[in-house]
């Protein structure tokens, strides 16, 4: 089975191309995978599989074989495997069935997420376990350089998590977790997110404080859990414990519900940029509600595993 390594911010999956490859157990091929030791290493599995409701389709599992619904820095990096490998034929300044206003919207963003003047910018769609999302693409050379993720309209209602808070949201609510208080707010974007902010994130042992919060009572099916500092209205810095995976340099998904938990908390604008391990990320809650992240997505190598 040939395979394609690739990161976003560091974000680091195993792509493997299902128009050509058939992966018959994905979550046992995802744990062996993974394993940085053993396999060829990374965050999780990664397949892109054919579909009628987007250009391709993205099946994601967690390093631990759990299946996830939604990555950002992998999407990113789906979308750039489709077009510079070609498995979409029909790229275009447009995307059947989406909204124009949307279209000019993301592509205009990918425009202005710091891709070379001279960069083409196309739309595509890549559906999801959490539905389809529409892409912006800067491209350079004929290889996708940026793009730039509509993440779709976050939920803060604790059924979307799900949580078993009471309440319409749940914004700095004092919870105790393994003898440690956390004022904790809970996002949505496709899969759950736990945002604390701290003053001291130097002090943060995330394979201390991540594995209890991930698997606290509270959050049924687990939940991602970042703890973020506030470098001004603009900025935050934050580390990330991913759900089925642990520690990571990135979390697209994550970063996106921090965006959404600063500006409900009154912490940070509506748009920001986010400082994570592997690098930065762009992160705007637009007026339509969407949140809008841009990024770069970068392939490592190809490969054929035989075990």
């Amino acid at each position: 089975m040939r395979f394609t390594k690739m990161h976003g911010l560091g974000n680091d999956y195993v792509y493997v191309n299902c128009f050509e490859e058939q992966v018959a157990d994905p979550p046992s091929l995802a744990k062996v995978i993974s394993d940085r030791h053993t396999g060829v290493g990374s965050d999780g599995l990664i397949l892109i599989r054919p579909t009628q409701r987007a250009d391709v389709r993205m099946e994601m599992y967690n390093a631990d074989g759990s299946r996830a619904q939604m990555c950002g820095n992998g999407i990113r990096c789906v979308a750039k495997y489709a077009y510079d490998h070609g498995l979409i034929k029909r790229f275009a300044d447009a995307v059947p069935g989406a909204n124009q206003d949307e279209q000019r919207s993301i592509l205009q963003r990918a425009a202005e997420a710091g891709a070379s003047p001279g960069s083409r910018h196309l739309a595509v769609t890549v559906e999801t376990d959490a539905g389809v999302k529409t892409l912006g693409l800067a491209v350079v050379d004929e290889k996708v350089q940026m793009a730039c993720v509509d993440m779709g309209v976050p939920s803060l209602r604790p059924s979307d998590l799900p949580c078993t808070l009471e309440g319409d949201r749940i914004v700095d609510h004092p919870v105790e977790i393994a003898g440690r208080s956390y004022a904790m707010t809970c996002v949505s974007v496709g899969n759950p997110h736990a945002v604390i902010f701290t003053d001291d994130l130097a002090s943060i042992d995330l394979t201390v404080e991540g594995p209890p919060i991930e698997n606290a009572g509270i959050f049924p099916q687990r939940i991602n859990a970042h703890f973020v500092r506030l470098d001004g209205r603009g900025e935050v810095t934050m580390v990330t414990w991913e759900r089925g995976s642990g520690v990571t340099l990135a979390c697209g998904t994550g970063a996106t519900a921090v965006c959404v938990a600063g500006a409900v908390s009154g912490r940070t604008d509506r748009r920001i940029l986010a400082h994570l391990p592997g690098g930065d990320l762009g992160l705007n809650w637009a007026e339509d509600d969407h949140v809008y992240m841009t990024g770069p997505a970068t392939e490592v190598f190809t490969g054929q595993w035989t075990s």
